[in-house]
């Protein structure tokens, strides 16, 4: 996985517009480098820090950046189809409880793909993104395709979903997303659900998959069987845990690699990139790679 040309967040900000990005005003000076390589950058759920979570506006964002790795969370509606965003319920990030006040406890299963593109989900963030949809992921493979963008996706609460795998691939195949190109290096499908990435891996075995967690040593060798990451959280791992994940291969005979999350601070960044890691995880992408590269 590469990372696009680092480029200025004044650009980023001209780029989408006066005022569409809120760069922090305290922002961190990025440490000394101490030699390692730069660990690739991927905006979680966008460049969430600067947008709404999981909307094309947090997808723009994160190509204004200059960063090409974007992570997003896929949900099921209740007539199947494939929606972008966080949580198993719509409360937090849209307007669901005034616009459908009798539908508790307004879980994304129980609505239908209609329902959420009449809900509002950039208000909760901003005044000025308020209108923003709910995109299917359709939708928001277009709009990564568009930006030349690659794609880290995550399957969320597999169980609520069975079959979720398989309408994912189908999704990703019509949308042109299984080609060679797209599988060698502009896709992982990732999950803290073990039988989820197997499962994947069973369907596409193609596919690079990643698993959400920090499996204890002795265990990583089974989950190399199926897995070609191991992504766990940044306050579960240290320099040793990280060796060990890399001293195996994965399920296509490559070294596994480590995505850890998610890392907003420039020092945690570069603790991370002392570590070793492959990649960092972060709502502030442009912070993380101002002081890891």
């Amino acid at each position: 996985m590469f990372v696009r040309t680092a480029t200025a967040s004044t650009t980023a900000a001209a780029l989408l517009g006066a005022g569409a990005l809120l760069l922090p005003a305290d922002r961190p000076e990025a440490p000394e480098r101490q030699g390692q390589d730069a660990p690739v950058v991927v905006a979680h759920r966008g460049a969430s820090g600067y947008a709404p979570e999981n909307t094309l506006a947090a997808v723009d964002a994160a190509d204004a950046l200059g960063i090409e790795w974007v992570e997003n969370d896929v949900h099921r509606t209740r007539d199947g189809v494939l929606v972008v965003l966080h949580d198993t319920d719509l409360k937090r990030t849209t307007d669901a409880e005034q616009v459908f006040p009798d539908r508790a406890p307004w879980a994304v299963k129980d609505f239908t793909a209609a329902e959420l593109a009449k809900l509002d989900a950039g208000s909760w963030f901003g005044a000025r993104f308020t209108g923003a949809r709910v995109p299917t992921l359709t939708q928001f493979l277009h709009r990564m395709e568009r930006n030349r963008q690659k794609l880290l996706l995550e399957i969320k609460s597999p169980a609520t979903y069975p079959g979720i795998e398989r309408d994912i691939i189908r999704v990703l195949g019509r949308s042109g997303w299984l080609d060679r190109s797209h599988v060698r290096s502009r896709l992982v499908i990732q999950s803290f659900g073990a039988d989820s990435v197997k499962k994947v891996h069973s369907l596409r075995p193609d596919i690079t998959t990643g698993f959400l967690g920090t499996p204890a040593v002795a265990d990583l060798p089974s989950y190399a069987a199926f897995t070609d990451q191991i992504n766990p959280s940044y306050a579960t791992i240290g320099a040793d845990y990280v060796a060990a994940v890399q001293g195996l291969k994965g399920a296509h005979g490559k070294r596994l690699r480590v995505n850890t999350w998610t890392v907003n601070k420039a020092a945690d960044a570069v603790k991370a990139r002392d570590y070793g890691v492959d990649g960092i995880i972060t709502n502030f992408p442009d912070v993380v790679r101002d002081a890891t590269s």
